[in-house]
């Protein structure tokens, strides 16, 4: 029996491995940017998504202002309600509503913030200079910057706050509740409990909020009180959060950002998997030579194995570090930019979890896409490796099972554990595997078809296609690369398209110049005779304006509580809170009905209610069902008697619900307008006016709103940008590395052309038919891939309208096929400045 070879050890293996690596990682730099490009972008995302959940959960007492608010509209807490409450800890009630701030002819719209003498219950508001303090005195308010910049005041100075002459204590440095109040119009202005009143802002019918807030005491869980309070006061319309949820706002979009960014991570480290391969393969392949010598020379598979896989992973080792301290660089700098929006922590953060997660998924990355080539080369005998450029190795499926399908459930396990949304990472995971396997798919029905299609006459467009499906030839590897290029191009485009056309939808260029609250009833054509005094031509448009909460609805035998639901149903969104509810003689303008009748003038029968069709659709109502709402503290029902299709994207007054006069006009209410002046004017005129003649209405500039509105969302836009071209870096890493690793066999076959005569115009000629075939077939995948990916994204990700700009989407298609022909020609230049004698003979 013939003695088993002595296996190397794997200091011996070590040994050989450092031996034949550079210290520069020479040949497989590939690998390195691959990984550092996927984990970098996974450790950055983790990191600073981890850093803001964190702010968010240990500074939810100071973001809340208290362990719980309750909030409703138009009226403060009752005896009993105020009595349920404390027992259990200390009280802050406060107001929140619009306002208008002046100083002389100046003006600006405030967000007013009355808050009790022990505010806030948990922090404190930082000023300009310095000072850490809590309620303004009365008759003095704290402002912010961006109030006294439009007022041009100061510390000291005098302004008035619906008409009432109040002191600048201080200018705001440091809101801790900011994150929690959510959007409002106007920059954050505090004052003392009584001013609002004073001010005449609080009067019947008026649209303000009050805000109460409790500080707990002893072990009372805040989550536990909601509830109760919920089924004791079911009709109350609360709106009630706790310190867990202190900005549901900014939770929703943390979670939406963090779940995108992480699936545009795993996609840039699935797309530089491909690379991996690819680089790993052709490090192996220009090494086969020495593998079969080792061979030859007594070394075993495992031997071979154990040798290059400590090569590979010292470079995937290398490659993950530096993706990691990478992201913990980048950090700071989003953070820095995220500061003014979300809590974040400035400085270096390291979330441990997320580095960790961040190396995990690139390791495994690499051992799935680094196995078969590995694989080959332990696998196949000393003579089949050397005849390898012209019969190409292949593994049978089943020897990659164990390590391709551990490295995949594993990748698998990752992602599904810390998804906030597990069913769109598993949809996404499943996506990147159809893809990979439509992609190997395309490779080989184009190797198939090249060989079947008729010989064309044209010798050049006869090799090009003879260089598909020849002998060694890469098709597979540069289908693969390329589409997932293209595909990552058409994604961005549909993604980046699709915001701006949703910017443009819902934020219009064009809108009422001035929106005015709070128009007393009594007043109405003062108003309108005040706006006509300083233009003639402006167009003003009154309408009532009251708030309640929809209590039931349904048939009148069987209508379903709103209290007694156990979740609100999809699209149902207006049975959660308060919503603006108005009364109409005839159909609101811009309103269609679309089902049953409007009432008629001076109608005085059983009281009528329209309904909008999307939110009867949502919750089954038909015409003929009732309605019942709280308003003010009291119960009014009213029959369904139209459904209507509301144009929610114009910048007009919307209601989900119009009554009829006689339903609920008797309640106590104001009016509000919206003034419109010919286009070409200014209404700079009409604001000081109407902010002089009715200072406790609020009279709101559009025109801020709107540029406001439309860098939130371009800077949102612009963020998505550009963490989705993570990707194309992938991608064009990848592609260059598949281009590369076509070189060796390209320029066997370059200079077997060179010799028999063929020139560098027709080497190049021949290059770009062959790119070109592949990049023809891939760009209706690629189109039809990567614009589902940028549907799924909008549409369930953001709750976006998908709306593309096809010839947008097209152009970046066609700017991408470009730059392949670009780099391909690139790539193999050097090829054809090779002199073909000493190629030969090196090959």
């Amino acid at each position: 029996m013939a003695d088993r070879p002595t296996r190397l050890s794997w200091g011996t293996a070590w040994s050989l491995a450092r031996r034949d690596l550079s210290a520069r990682f020479r040949g497989l730099r590939l690998l390195l940017v691959c990984l550092f490009l996927g984990v970098g972008a996974l450790a950055a995302i983790g990191t600073l998504t981890g850093s803001i959940e964190r702010e968010l959960s240990t500074r939810g007492q100071q973001i809340l202002g208290g362990d719980i608010e309750l909030r409703v509209y138009q009226r403060d807490l009752t005896g009993e309600e105020r009595a349920a409450l404390q027992p259990v800890g200390t009280l802050s009630p406060g107001y929140r509503l619009s306002a208008i701030a002046s100083k002389g002819t100046a003006s600006a719209p405030v967000a007013l913030k009355a808050v009790a003498a022990n505010w806030p219950l948990y922090g404190t508001l930082e000023l300009k200079d310095g000072r850490k303090v809590g309620a303004p005195p009365a008759g003095s308010v704290w402002i912010a910057p961006g109030t006294a910049a439009r007022l041009s005041a100061g510390k000291g100075d005098t302004i008035r706050v619906g008409g009432v002459p109040v002191k600048i204590g201080g200018i705001i440095a440091v809101d801790p509740e900011q994150l929690g109040e959510g959007f409002v119009l106007g920059d954050t202005l505090v004052s003392s409990l009584g001013l609002p009143e004073q001010a005449g802002l609080l009067a019947p019918g008026a649209m303000y909020r009050s805000a109460t807030r409790v500080r707990l005491d002893g072990a009372v869980d805040p989550q536990a009180l909601a509830e109760t309070l919920k089924k004791r006061f079911p009709d109350a319309g609360f709106e009630i959060r706790t310190r867990a949820k202190a900005a549901p706002a900014a939770e929703r979009l943390v979670t939406q950002m963090s779940q995108f960014l992480t699936l545009v991570g795993l996609a840039a480290l699935v797309i530089a998997g491909i690379g991996i391969g690819g680089g790993v393969a052709s490090y192996l392949d220009a090494r086969r030579d020495a593998i079969a010598t080792l061979k030859v020379l007594g070394a075993t598979s495992g031997d071979i194995a154990r040798t290059y896989a400590l090569q590979v992973g010292a470079a995937a080792l290398a490659g993950s570090a530096a993706g990691l301290a990478a992201g913990l660089a980048v950090t700071p700098l989003l953070a820095g930019a995220l500061g003014r929006v979300l809590p974040v922590a400035t400085g270096f953060v390291v979330s441990p979890q997320a580095l960790v997660t961040a190396a995990a998924y690139g390791l495994l990355v690499a051992l799935v896409f680094t196995a078969p080539p590995l694989l080959r080369a332990r696998s196949f005998p000393a003579m089949a490796l050397m005849r390898a450029r012209v019969a190409p190795l292949r593994l049978a499926a089943r020897q990659l099972a164990l390590p391709v399908g551990l490295g995949l459930a594993g990748i698998a396990a990752l992602a599904l554990a810390g998804a906030a949304q597990p069913l769109l990472t598993a949809g996404f995971l499943a996506g990147a595997a159809g893809m990979i396997a439509l992609l190997a798919g395309a490779g080989w029905a184009i190797r198939t078809g090249a060989a079947r299609l008729p010989r064309p006459r044209n010798p050049i467009l006869r090799t090009g296609l003879a260089n598909l499906h020849r002998p060694g030839a890469q098709t597979g590897a540069l289908v693969t690369a390329l589409g997932f290029g293209l595909t990552a191009f058409v994604m961005i485009a549909g993604v980046q398209t699709s915001l701006d056309g949703n910017i443009r939808k819902t934020v219009p260029q064009r809108a009422p110049d001035l929106f005015v609250i709070d128009v007393p009833r009594d007043r109405a054509d003062a108003f309108v005779r005040q706006v006509s005094t300083v233009d003639p031509a402006a167009r003003v448009r009154l309408v009532p304006n009251l708030r309640g909460r929809i209590l039931a609805y349904g048939p009148a035998d069987r209508m379903t509580r709103v209290a007694d639901l156990p979740e609100i149903p999809d699209d149902a969104w207006a049975l959660s809170g308060e919503r603006g509810l108005t009364y109409s003689q005839g159909v609101p303008e811009g309103n269609v009905v679309t089902a049953g009748a409007w009432w008629p003038k001076d109608y005085s029968g059983e009281p009528l209610v329209s309904v909008d069709e999307e939110f009867a659709k949502a919750v089954g109502l038909t015409v003929g069902d009732r309605l019942t709402i709280g308003l003010l503290g009291v119960e009014r029902s009213a029959r369904v008697a139209s459904l209507r299709r509301v144009d929610w994207d114009s910048m007009g007054f919307n209601f989900l619900l119009v009554f009829s006069p006689n339903a609920i006009a008797d309640a106590p209410h104001n009016l509000a307008a919206t003034v419109e002046v010919p286009s070409g004017e200014s209404a700079e005129a009409l604001l000081p006016v109407l902010v002089r003649a009715f200072p406790s209405s609020s009279v709101i500039e559009t025109g801020a709103v709107l540029r406001e509105a439309r860098n939130l969302v371009d800077q949102m836009s612009s963020a998505i940008l550009a963490a989705a071209s993570v990707t194309v870096l992938a991608g064009l890493a990848v592609l260059l590395g598949a281009i590369a690793a076509a070189r060796a066999t390209r320029s066997y076959d370059t200079a077997i052309l060179r010799v028999l005569g063929a020139s560098r115009g027709q080497l190049i000629a021949m290059l770009l038919a062959e790119y070109a075939l592949i990049a023809a077939v891939l760009a209706g995948i690629a189109l039809i891939a990567g614009s589902t990916l940028a549907w799924a994204v909008i549409v369930h990700l953001f709750d976006f309208t998908w709306l593309p700009d096809w010839p947008r989407v097209l152009a970046v298609l066609g700017t991408g096929l470009a730059l392949i022909l670009g780099f391909a020609l690139a790539a193999t230049l050097p090829v054809l400045r090779a002199r073909p004698a000493r190629t030969l003979r090196e090959l």
